[in-house]
C-alpha cells in the first residue's frame, strides 16, 4: 500500500510514544501544531509517489519481494535505482527543504547487505529476519528513524570504558525470547513522528565491547522508550516563509530496559559485521546526503533569482551578479555531480544490491558539508541587504508603517512590494534565521563530521595506483627480487653509480645501500 501525506499523518494516531518537547509531554503527534511542518516536510515523499509525473522516480519494484514500493523504502539493485533515488531525494527536497524520510532507505540497504556478510560468517538468519521485517515496513509504507549515533559520553574512551555504560546502546541482557537493550541515541533525525527506529551501531566496536554491536528495529512507542526532541522548523511565525510549513525535528531517544523479540533482531555481538554496517550505512547516507543539500540549493538559486528581479537588476547587464549566481550554481551542480559519479560506479554487494562509489559519495558529502556556508554568503550577495534590514511582519498591517514603507521600498515598478518583501523573508527563512543556521550545522555534521569523510575518501582512494603512475612515466623499476628501488645517486644498484667527470675533479664510486649502512 503506498500511503499519501493523509494517511501518513492519520498512521500516527495508532502509536502513543512518549514524546517531550520544549518541555511539554505531547500527547498527539499527529495534531501538534510545533511537530506539523516536520510532519508536512515526510508527507511530500508519500504524495510525490501518487503523481502520475513523478512516479516512475518516487516508486521502485522491490526485487526481493516483487512488489511496488516507495523508493524511500527500497533497496537498490543497480545504478539506475542509485541515479533514480538521488533524484528522487533531490526531488522531495527542492519542495520540502529536507524530506527526511530517505534515511530509511539508507539503513535498508547496509543493514540489507550487512546481515547476508553476518550469515555467511556466523550461520545466523540475521538476513531473513531482516527480509521479513522489511517486506512488512514496505507494504504498510512506514517511515523509519535511524537511531544510530550514541551519546557517545568520554570521545577519549571505547565504549566498553565508559563510566556510563548507557552513554552508548547495548544489549543488557539476552533472553531465550529476545533481546533486552539500554542506552541513549542522540541526533535521530524526525524522532517524534516515526513509525519506529532502525537502531544501529555508530562506530566499529572491539570483540571486548560485543554487547554495542546491535542491530534491531523497536516501534516508537515500545516500552521504556523515550524520545525528547526539539520542534520541526518555526510553526506559528509570521515571518517563516518556509520554515513555518515544512521544517525537521531531532530528538534524543532514550533506551530503558527495552525488550526486542529475536525476530527483530538484527546483529547482536557480531563486531566485524556490525563494523560493516557502519561503514556501508555511512558510504549510502552520504550519497543520498548530495540529492538531499542540492534540492536544498534549488531552492537558493530560484529565490536569489527571484530577489534579483525584484531589485531590478538584470544578470544578463550586470556582471558581479551573473558571477554570483554561476558560483552559487557551480557549488551546488559540483557536489551533485558526485552523486551521479557514485550511482555509476557502484559496485555490487553479496547480498545483491548495490553500493555507491565510497569516494565520490564522501567526496560530494564533504562538498556539500564546507560549502554550505558559501551557498548562504552567495544568497546574501545576490539577494542584498533588504533581508536584514527589511521591518518585522507586524508592520504590514500597520497603518501608521505601512503605506510609507511601500512607498520607499519598493524597487522596480511592475514588481509589487509586497512581492519584494515576500521573497525577502523567504531567503532570510532559508539562510539567516535561527532554523537556517541549525540547518547549516546539520549540512556540516549530518552523516558523519567532515574529518569522517576525510578519513573515508584517504582510506579508500587508490594512491597507491598513482604513485605507479608516476613511477612508471619516471621509469623507476625494481629489483629482481620484487623490492622497490630508486634512481636517487648510490641507490639504484649495488655496484652504486658514477658521477659524471668534472674539471679537476677525480671521480669515485658513490657508496651503494649495503656500504652505506655499513
Amino acid at each position: 500500500m503506498l500511503m499519501t501525506a493523509a494517511d501518513y499523518r492519520e498512521s500516527l494516531r495508532a502509536y502513543r510514544p512518549r514524546v517531550f518537547v520544549e518541555g511539554e509531554r505531547i500527547e498527539s503527534v499527529a495534531d501538534s501544531a510545533i511537530l506539523r511542518p516536520g510532519i508536512n516536510a515526510i508527507g511530500v515523499t508519500y504524495d510525490l509517489a501518487h503523481v502520475a509525473d513523478h512516479a516512475e522516480t518516487m516508486t521502485a519494484r522491490q526485487h526481493t519481494s516483487g512488489r511496488r514500493v516507495n523508493r524511500m523504502v527500497h533497496v537498490d539493485r543497480d545504478s539506475g535505482d542509485l541515479l533514480a533515488k538521488l533524484e528522487a531525494v533531490r526531488l522531495a527536497c527542492k519542495i520540502s527543504g529536507c524530506a527526511q524520510r530517505y534515511l530509511t532507505h539508507d539503513a535498508f540497504c547496509a543493514i540489507f547487505q550487512a546481515t547476508r556478510v553476518a550469515d555467511d560468517a556466523h550461520g545466523t538468519d540475521y538476513h531473513q529476519r531482516f527480509l521479513a521485517y522489511m517486506h512488512d515496513a514496505q507494504d504498510r509504507d512506514l517511515t523509519l528513524g535511524v537511531a544510530m549515533t550514541d551519546a557517545k559520553g568520554d570521545r577519549s574512551k571505547r565504549a566498553g570504558q565508559q563510566e556510563n555504560r548507557d552513554a552508548y546502546v547495548h544489549i543488557k541482557e539476552r533472553r531465550k525470547d529476545g533481546i533486552v537493550i539500554s542506552g541513549a541515541k542522540a541526533i535521530v533525525t524526525g524522532a517524534p513522528y516515526m513509525h519506529g527506529f532502525l537502531v544501529m551501531p555508530c562506530r566499529t566496536h572491539t570483540p571486548e565491547d560485543a554487547d554495542f554491536a546491535v542491530c534491531c528495529a523497536v516501534p516508537v512507542d515500545a516500552e521504556g522508550v523515550t524520545v525528547v526532541a526539539r520542534k520541526a522548523g518555526r510553526p506559528g511565525e509570521p515571518a517563516a516563509k518556509f520554515s513555518g510549513k515544512y521544517g525537521q525535528s531531532t530528538g534524543v531517544v532514550l533506551f530503558e530496559d527495552v525488550f526486542v523479540p529475536w525476530e527483530r533482531v538484527f546483529m547482536a555481538g557480531e563486531t566485524e559485521e556490525a563494523g560493516l554496517l557502519t561503514t556501508s550505512y555511512a558510504t549510502h547516507h552520504r550519497q543520498t546526503c548530495i540529492g538531499a543539500r542540492a534540492g536544498f540549493g534549488d531552492l537558493l538559486i530560484g529565490a536569489g533569482a527571484l530577489m534579483i528581479e525584484a531589485n531590478g537588476l538584470d544578470p544578463e547587464k550586470h556582471g558581479h551578479i551573473r558571477e554570483e549566481m554561476v558560483e552559487l550554481i557551480k557549488i551546488v551542480e559540483g557536489f551533485y555531480a558526485c552523486g551521479i559519479a557514485a550511482s555509476v560506479h557502484c559496485t555490487r554487494e553479496v547480498a545483491g544490491n548495490v553500493m555507491p562509489d565510497v569516494v565520490f559519495s564522501n567526496i560530494g558529502k564533504l562538498l556539500l558539508a564546507t560549502q554550505i556556508y558559501d551557498m548562504h554568503r552567495l544568497a546574501h550577495t545576490v539577494s542584498g541587504g533588504l533581508i536584514v534590514t527589511l521591518p518585522g511582519p507586524a508592520e504590514d498591517h500597520n497603518p501608521a508603517t505601512a503605506g510609507s514603507l511601500a512607498a520607499v521600498l519598493g524597487a522596480r515598478a511592475d514588481i509589487p512590494y509586497a512581492s519584494r518583501m515576500e521573497v525577502a523573508r523567504f531567503v532570510e527563512d532559508l539562510t539567516v534565521s535561527d532554523q537556517a543556521g541549525w540547518y547549516s550545522v546539520i549540512s556540516l555534521h549530518g552523516g558523519g563530521s567532515p574529518e569522517a569523510m576525510k578519513r573515508e575518501i584517504w582510506r579508500n582512494y587508490p594512491v597507491m595506483e598513482k604513485v605507479e603512475l608516476v613511477e612508471a612515466l619516471l621509469e623507476r623499476g625494481v629489483l629482481d627480487e620484487g623490492s622497490r628501488v630508486s634512481k636517487q645517486p648510490g641507490r639504484c644498484c649495488v655496484s652504486g653509480c658514477t658521477v659524471r667527470d668534472l674539471p679537476g675533479v677525480e671521480a669515485k664510486p658513490t657508496l651503494a645501500v649495503s656500504e652505506a649502512a655499513e
